[in-house]
């Protein structure tokens, strides 16, 4: 990351309570064909959550502790505060000396963007204030949140602006939160009704709306020069799983997200 930080953009795109087990199902059966093509080997990775709702989650990785390989660490960071005795800060981490990585990008000369999507980035009030309140430049509007069945393809179009205002040698590190898969989520799926209610299926159909205009976003990012992009979950959520629903709890469909991370290289 000491390569990539301050030579390619940067994106870090949060798909707002996406399961992992739905995200692994429909990459398989061709359904996120968008996403798919990105992901390494095909496939996503599972990882632990940093916390079980999405301020915890984003604190934490926002302070450089993005979610954990699911399989006994440590697990070198890409990026991480200044601090001793850390064991997952290596030679390859990317190593900031302000209290979050947002910060710390803005101090190597990053332009610092949010795209928020869920009521924590809405800014209408103290604690919708605080993480796009990190970063240089935030923008939220109703259109973007939960309750809007084109939330995704507005904040898109929100991002491609930000690029196309930016001077080409400004570097970018763009966050876009995605607010789509997260309840309420019924009017992804046809045919579904409000009183038909958010259920997993309607929860698999948001992240294939998603899928549907995701390459317009990465097409953006990488229309200028390299991105490294970070594409995950903050956390899952539980659709009567063991008698359990939503999230901000312990159960296995919260704990447990897919991540990826690769380049997307550009296109002139």
């Amino acid at each position: 990351m000491n390569d990539v930080v301050g030579r390619d953009d940067l994106l870090l795109l949060t798909l707002d309570t996406l399961r992992y087990d739905v995200a692994v199902e429909l990459a398989k059966a061709g359904r996120i064909p968008n996403l798919a093509r990105h992901l390494p080997g095909g496939a996503w990775e599972k990882r632990h959550a940093p916390g079980s709702f999405t301020y915890a989650s984003h604190q934490a990785m926002f302070a450089g502790f993005l979610p954990t390989p699911a399989t006994p660490g440590p697990h070198p960071r890409l990026f991480a505060a200044r601090f001793a005795g850390s064991e997952t800060t290596a030679g390859r981490t990317y190593v900031f000396d302000t209290p979050d990585l947002v910060t710390g990008l803005a101090a190597a000369g990053y332009r610092t963007v949010c795209v928020g999507g869920v009521g924590f980035f809405n800014r209408q009030g103290a604690l919708g204030n605080v993480l796009p309140g990190l970063f240089q430049e935030s923008h939220w509007e109703p259109e973007f949140g939960v309750a809007s069945p084109t939330s995704f393809e507005t904040q898109v179009a929100c991002a491609e602006q930000v690029v196309a205002a930016l001077p080409h040698e400004q570097r970018l590190f763009l966050f876009v939160n995605a607010a789509a898969l997260h309840q309420p989520n019924w009017f992804h799926l046809p045919g579904a009704t409000r009183a038909s209610g958010d259920t997993r299926r309607s929860h698999a159909a948001a992240l294939e709306y998603i899928d549907r205009h995701v390459g317009r976003l990465f097409a953006a990012m990488r229309a200028r020069r390299r991105c490294f992009a970070i594409v995950c979950s903050d956390h899952g959520t539980a659709y009567g799983d063991d008698g359990f629903t939503g999230h901000r709890l312990g159960h296995e469909a919260v704990w447990t997200v897919p991540y990826a991370h690769f380049f997307l290289e550009p296109t002139a």
